[in-house]
């Protein structure tokens, strides 16, 4: 088995600054958080930091069907 992409990694590929749709706006936003879990393919772990601190998420909503995407595509 290859190595599989953290979620940060995946998320990375959705990141566009001139697009404002919200899966786009959530990456932009994560790649500037420094204290990202950039390493992380845990769901609990990664929903537990965004509702923590991912004060520029606006729903989580977005986190969870960027997820599904995610595990879809991995």
């Amino acid at each position: 088995m290859g190595m599989r992409k953290s979620f940060y990694q995946f998320l990375m590929t959705k990141r566009n600054p001139s697009s404002t749709e919200s899966v786009a706006e959530f990456a932009n936003n994560a790649f500037y958080d420094q204290s990202f879990p950039k390493q992380s393919t845990d769901f609990d772990e990664l929903s537990k930091y965004l509702e923590e601190n991912a004060n520029y998420l606006p729903s989580m909503i977005i986190f969870d069907e960027a997820w599904t995407e995610f595990i879809e595509t991995n």
